[in-house]
């Protein structure tokens, strides 16, 4: 099973890798364009697995680059909020 097919595994997925790259200092600018990077890759490279992918592959694919950045730092913020 994928850490994409469902949406809590995503989101553990992404905590668990957010606080690596805590821990080796990575800064949040880093973070941020990295998030941008994945949420771009995502969006052009796999499938929405559930309805939550899809509402972010859906929002990615009208959103200009300032939209998209937005979009990922928001996950970023998600992720650290649900902690």
């Amino acid at each position: 099973m994928s850490v994409l097919d469902n949406w809590k595994q995503w989101e553990g997925f992404l905590a668990n890798r957010l606080h690596h790259a805590q821990e080796e200092g990575m800064s949040e600018g880093a973070i941020s364009k990295l998030a941008y990077q994945i949420g771009d890759y995502l969006a052009n490279q796999v499938e929405p697995k559930n309805e939550q992918e899809r509402i972010l592959s859906d929002l990615w694919s009208v959103a200009d680059p300032q939209e998209q950045q937005a979009i990922a730092n928001m996950m970023v913020k998600l992720i650290k909020n649900n902690e």
